[in-house]
């Protein structure tokens, strides 16, 4: 959690090849370049290892804030729009063909590299980069919670986690934003999306995940449980004994209604991402499951929260039922120690262990949703609880049925800032009236953004340097 996204990468493009700009010649000269850096660091990006990619997000960010302010010049002067007092009047000559590797769309080869889809308008352009600049958000907010799970190291401070969790939230709300501002541009399109990344659908979802997950980071910069449950698990921690936090009664309950909220934006999120299952507008089954699974996180941590709210009330077996709710929402079978081992419990043990490795290598970890830390903490309080119902209280434990249709609304605590397109500034567009003062080559390079798949061919033993091409067949690429 948030959710690992993998940034699209894209072709080269010259825009002075297909539009013209009279009023400010320059323009599409300036938005080649500023395009080209984008490329270059979405290049650079794929090709980093997954540990060191989140320090190269900032300057992904900053190359396409860069980036837009031209973009959108263009987009305006296209459609007759007046940029500080003045009209950009662009004009198309010839119809663009751009390529982008989408990352959210199914794959239909299992194994390979999804195909490249080629775009045909400035819109989608926008589209595509806009969706990025949220994925980044997304990843910024991925690394900065990093921390808080690793176990290898010491354990974080309390003002530490506050930061995290703080920076993570704003970056969060931030694509959210961005996702919210795609979906309502694409409720206006006549045509359709060439993938499911670009649709209105997946836009709007994407905004309604990254809403869910900033609600449930609220409720886990209070939360000390999660946090207990990673300082049981760390070697290098020397606190071997610990009071149980106390929540207060009217916290506990605003925690659950917060939880029941961050619930409701995912399942509209894993509804209409489930409504995009057809032909090219299907996504992956990663992310329709990632998804489903915060869906049922949120409302299994409600739970959570209303059984500690039972807790702090003296009422021990609703407290231990609203546990078993919580359970029952995740799917994982209860503990009993007169079964023993079952199939289910050893293969829960076999993830759980499988997504420490994760964490601590820093690569793919977060992608079932805080599934398995959420378990482990209702499993801590449900042990423990348990002593207590059965030496002092033995109060009964009603059914999760009958709890699970007394739970009450969700509760906003975040709204989505309208997102403000970047402009250029005044003296930027008159400056561009002048003549461009070098040719825009920027769409003649023969590589797009699979350049890096294409490997330099090992020089021949015994070859005059320079002769290598002599001999190569030409009809069948091979060495004689």
């Amino acid at each position: 959690m948030p959710y690992p996204f993998t940034l699209p990468t894209t072709s080269s493009f010259s825009f002075s090849s297909t539009f013209n700009c009279e009023p400010h010649p320059s323009l599409p000269l300036n938005a080649s370049t500023y395009r080209g850096v984008v490329r270059e660091v979405l290049k650079k990006h794929k090709r980093l290892p997954a540990s060191s990619q989140p320090p190269n997000l900032p300057s992904i960010i900053s190359s396409l804030n860069s980036y837009f302010p031209y973009l959108f010049a263009i987009d305006a002067g296209l459609n007759h729009r007046i940029l500080h007092g003045e009209e950009i009047g662009a004009a198309l000559i010839s119809t663009p063909a751009i390529e982008w590797r989408p990352t959210l769309s199914d794959n239909s080869v299992p194994g390979k590299e999804t195909a490249r889809v080629k775009i045909h308008s400035v819109e989608y352009e926008i589209f595509f980069c806009l969706s990025t600049l949220g994925y980044a958000h997304t990843l910024l907010a991925r690394a900065a919670l990093h921390p808080l799970y690793v176990t290898s190291g010491a354990p974080v401070g309390t003002q530490e986690r506050t930061t995290a969790i703080t920076t993570a939230t704003k970056h969060l709300l931030d694509a959210a934003s961005v996702h919210d501002f795609l979906a309502r541009r694409a409720e206006g399109l006549i045509t359709s999306p060439p993938c499911a990344d670009i649709t209105a659908t997946t836009t709007r979802a994407m905004s309604s995940l990254a809403l869910a997950e900033a609600t449930l980071l609220a409720v886990l910069k209070d939360d000390p449980y999660p946090a207990l449950v990673v300082q049981d698990r760390n070697k290098n921690d020397r606190e071997w004994m610990y009071k149980a936090p106390d929540i207060p009664k009217v916290r506990a309950h605003l925690f659950a209604r917060l939880c029941l909220a961050a619930a409701d934006h995912a399942a509209q999120a894993s509804a209409l991402c489930k409504s995009n299952t057809k032909g090219t507008s299907k996504l992956n089954e990663g992310l329709v499951r990632y998804v489903e699974d915060l869906r049922k996180t949120c409302r299994a941590k409600a739970c959570r929260f209303f059984g500690i709210d039972a807790e702090l009330s003296g009422q021990t077996g609703n407290a231990l039922g609203w546990l078993q709710c919580g359970l029952q929402e995740l799917g994982i079978e209860a503990k009993d120690v007169k079964k023993g081992l079952s199939l289910s419990r050893l293969k829960k043990d076999w993830a759980e262990k499988r997504e420490d490795k994760k964490v601590e290598k820093g690569t793919g970890w977060g992608a079932e949703a805080g599934k398995i830390e959420e378990t482990r903490v209702i499993e801590m309080l449900e042990e423990k609880w348990t002593k207590v119902n059965d030496t002092m209280l033995t109060q009964i434990v009603p059914a999760p049925a009958t709890l699970l249709a007394k739970l009450p609304s969700g509760r906003e605590i975040h709204s989505i800032k309208p997102y403000t397109v970047p402009e250029l500034s005044k003296q930027s567009l008159q400056a561009m009236r002048a003549l461009p003062d070098r040719s825009d080559d920027y769409g003649g390079e023969p590589l797009s953004s699979d350049d890096e798949e294409i490997t330099a061919r090992p020089a021949l033993v015994g070859a005059f340097p320079g002769t290598q091409g002599d001999y190569q067949s030409d009809s069948h690429r091979s060495y004689y």
